[in-house]
């Protein structure tokens, strides 16, 4: 083991890097919650996307461990699945089995990627500034789902949006949030697991004095039936390829393939630097592997019923504990295989617990925008722009869409177009054809 993993040679132990392992599982843990529920709104079944999730985080996270070498776990991501119900589904129109398809397409199309020198490519061609932007605006938009599930905000035919008021749903929601923050600052591993388990248990005793005195005619949560069930195939090997493989289809899996891969690179960049796993060139090392087993989750997700898997960020936290092998990532994948057996009673956890965690997220996904200069505008202002549009349209594709061709026409008008890269113009040309094709 010590030889397989380099345990000596990165001076770490077995049990430094168990205890790392568990560290990060219990940071992402609550990925097995929260993508259920967000991909539940499309349609899909809880149960079968949870152990969908259980399977993809676990083989995936095993595999980065036992052939990249690296400390870092892989599950379905935030922000790629919100980019797969809301903009994808719900805003598409398009099947849930199509968007899977779409995911595995992604996935394929991330592996060739990963093993040429396009990948290599295109991460150089899309501006640095829009890669925070980006992210920035996927947080926004998490934060936007979240509080609208609990009613904090609302439609308003005046103003488009407003606060909903105060009611039991926002009341538990304040509290589960509040929880949620003090957990995250006194850096307890685990906070937001904790805060859903605790803010869930909350909201029963809250449905329970609301129905009897009559503030709300419907529990906001009810306790399951059962603890354990055998896992439930609803979307396994469900996906339609053939559906996917449409010139509609282009955007949507170009949005797909740009979040995962760049979401995956900045993870990289970023957790290899605080673990010192780094080239002489300060490059990551294995990086290529890295991201060949990135591709492999994606791909995976579309065969097993979910959202694209890409490497976590609170895969940090075990680099914390210590974690410098691959040892970290099997660990952390096999963390996750109990709970594709607890479906029931992971069900029954309500939308006022995991929203305090959407919100969280998007907080944590602002951090890219201090790396902006804001006395630039020609490279501020597209930023900006794909920043505000993702959640103001409801679609992560538009604000990527019009940072994008903001970016290239601010350069050319200004006569700067020789710093727009070739595949940055090939990018657009694809950007253009997907606003084109629905209105043909």
């Amino acid at each position: 083991m010590d030889k397989f993993f380099k345990l000596s040679e990165r001076a770490t132990t077995v049990k430094t890097e168990i205890l790392a392992g568990i560290a990060t599982f219990l940071t992402m843990a609550y990925i097995i919650i929260v993508n259920p529920q967000i991909l539940s709104i499309s349609g899909m079944s809880f149960s079968g996307v949870l152990f969908a999730t259980v399977l993809v985080a676990s083989i995936s996270s095993i595999l980065m461990g036992l052939w990249a070498n690296l400390p870092f776990a892989l599950a379905p991501g935030m922000g790629i699945n919100a980019l797969f119900t809301f903009t994808i589904v719900k805003g598409m129109g398009v099947s849930w089995e199509t968007a899977l398809g779409a995911v595995f397409i992604s996935g394929l199309v991330f592996i060739v990627l990963s093993v040429t020198k396009v990948r290599t490519m295109i991460v150089k061609a899309i501006p640095a500034s829009l890669r925070y932007s980006v992210a920035a605006g996927i947080g926004l938009f998490l934060t936007l789902i979240g509080l609208e599930e609990v009613g904090f905000i609302i439609y308003s035919p005046a103003t488009v949006v407003t606060f909903g008021g105060i009611t039991v749903h926002t009341v538990v929601f304040l509290i589960g949030l509040l929880l949620t923050v003090i957990l995250v600052m006194k850096k307890i591993k685990g906070a937001l697991i904790y805060s859903i388990i605790v803010t869930s248990i909350i909201a029963i005793i809250a449905s329970k004095i609301g129905v009897s005195a009559g503030w709300i005619e419907k529990a906001i949560v009810t306790t399951p039936d059962s603890v354990f069930a055998m896992p439930t195939f609803d979307v396994f090997m469900k996906m339609d390829i053939l559906s996917a493989l449409s010139v509609s289809m282009i955007a949507p899996i170009f949005s797909l393939l740009f979040t995962d891969m760049f979401d995956s690179i900045s993870t990289f960049l970023g957790v290899a630097q605080v673990a010192n796993l780094v080239d002489d060139d300060g490059q990551p090392i294995n990086v290529d592997r890295a991201l060949e087993v990135d591709a492999v989750g994606t791909a995976l997700s579309g065969l097993f019923g979910t959202s694209s898997a890409t490497t976590f960020i609170e895969s940090a936290a075990g680099v914390e504990e210590g974690g410098r092998t691959g040892l970290t990532a099997v660990v952390a994948g096999l963390c996750f295989l109990p709970f594709m057996f607890l479906s029931p009673l992971l069900s029954f956890v309500p939308a006022v617990a995991t929203a305090p965690v959407l919100v969280i997220i998007g907080t944590f996904m602002m951090k890219p925008l201090s790396k902006l200069d804001w006395n630039n505008l020609e490279e501020v202002f597209p930023a900006f722009l794909a920043l505000i549009l993702i959640p103001l349209t409801y679609s992560i594709t538009q604000g990527i869409i019009w940072g994008f061709l903001f970016y290239t026409l601010i350069k050319v008008f200004i006569g700067k177009y020789r710093e727009v890269p070739v595949m940055l113009y090939i990018i657009d040309v694809f950007a253009v054809i997907s606003l084109i094709l629905p209105l043909i």
